[in-house]
Parts: C-alpha cells; sequence; structure tokens
C-alpha cells in the first residue's frame, strides 16, 4: 500500500515575513493592522509583502477575511492620520521657512504645488492610497494644507479598502503561493521609484540650467 501525504501550506518563519507572519498569528486582526500602521510611518516597510500574507493567514483559519480587511484598513487609515497630524503640526509658514532653506527650489514651486493640491488634493488622497510609496507620503501635505479631517478619513478608507482588498484577496486565493502578489507589486514599486528619480533629475536639471543663464545675464548687464 502506497502513502500519500499532502503538502499543506507554510507560514514564512524568517525576515521581514516572518515577523509579520508572528504578528498576525499571535494576536490576528489587530497584528495586522498593527503591521500596516507602521508600514504607513514607515514606507520601507512593503505593504505587498503584509497583505497577502493577511489574506493567506485568513485562508489558513487563523483569522477571518473580514477580519483582516478590517483591522488592515483601520490600520491604515491610523497611520495616514500620523502622517496627517505631523503635517498638520507643520504648518504651512514653517513648510515654507524650510522650503526657503532648500537649494534649487523657488517660493513659486511650493506656491504652485499648493494650488495643484488645493485643486486636486481630493484625489490625491484617494487615488494616492492606491499607489506604492505616494501612499504614505500623501498624507502629509493633505494636514499641511488643513484638508478637512472628516474628508480626509473618509477617502483614505475607501482607498485603503480597495488595495488592501485587492492584495488581501489575492493572498487569500493563492494560498502557499501568496509572495507572487509581492513580486508583481515590487515591480510596480520599484518602477514608482524610478519614475520619481527620474522626475527629480529632470527638475535638478531645468534649475540648474535656469541659474547658469539667470549668472550668464547678470555678467553681461554688468
Amino acid at each position: 500500500m502506497t502513502l500519500t501525504t499532502v503538502a499543506t501550506p507554510q507560514k514564512p518563519t524568517d525576515g521581514f515575513a516572518g515577523w509579520a507572519s508572528g504578528l498576525v498569528e499571535t494576536f490576528g486582526g489587530p497584528g495586522a493592522g498593527l503591521a500596516i500602521a507602521l508600514e504607513n510611518l514607515f514606507p520601507p516597510l512593503p505593504s505587498e509583502v503584509i497583505l497577502p500574507l493577511t489574506g493567506f493567514a485568513a485562508g489558513q483559519g487563523v483569522l477571518s477575511l473580514s477580519s483582516a480587511l478590517f483591522w488592515t484598513t483601520l490600520g491604515s487609515v491610523v497611520g495616514a492620520v500620523a502622517l496627517y497630524w505631523i503635517g498638520l503640526l507643520l504648518g504651512r509658514e514653517r513648510m515654507h521657512a524650510i522650503w526657503a532653506k532648500l537649494p534649487l527650489v523657488k517660493a513659486s514651486d511650493l506656491e504652485r504645488t499648493e494650488k495643484w493640491f488645493a485643486k486636486h488634493g481630493t484625489k490625491a488622497v484617494f487615488f494616492g492610497r492606491m499607489v506604492p510609496v505616494f501612499r504614505s507620503l500623501v498624507s502629509v501635505p493633505a494636514g499641511v494644507e488643513r484638508m478637512p479631517l472628516p474628508t480626509f478619513l473618509t477617502l483614505t478608507a475607501l482607498g485603503s479598502l480597495i488595495w488592501n482588498s485587492v492584495l488581501v484577496m489575492a493572498g487569500y486565493w493563492l494560498g502557499d503561493q501568496w509572495d507572487v502578489v509581492g513580486t508583481y507589486v515590487g515591480v510596480l514599486s520599484k518602477v514608482v521609484l524610478v519614475l520619481a528619480v527620474v522626475a527629480l533629475v529632470a527638475f535638478l536639471t531645468v534649475r540648474l540650467r535656469g541659474r547658469d543663464r539667470d549668472r550668464d545675464r547678470d555678467r553681461r548687464t554688468r
């Protein structure tokens, strides 16, 4: 008689995934919420690991799917509110004072950014919750610009629920292949970072050329 064994999905035990898995295993939904709140405060912590891993844990019966979605969304909101208050405490005047000390930037650049956020801030907060890296950073200008807190909470909760649902459900359905999600979202994160770096380099190049032109103009007029 031949005995066959069925391999059961194994939870990760090493590295960051092991730490996140331990939180969820020990505290259930609140542990997942804590991990996501920390991810919002420290963007290098990857939500593309925490969320699919939470979905995987839900598939294994560690917590219910509804609990996974509720607590991860709550964690997203808590982390975002903390960054919102940092922006609020920083304030517009202090932001302008800090900006004035930075090289290669002008007060007009910040003023244009403020006008853009005043016009498109609600869309930025909502859709920004679904963009790696930017999903954390967008909370700070929302605080600086004093976006009404109820509006900020609503947009953050809705945007976070969509993002979290996609990644948690992916981990739930993929089972022990939950880390595949991290691979694809990690590529998206790298694309976002590359685009941000390219935009920064282009901005600095334009600024440096503009400064050189101003110097040449000043020399000719002397």
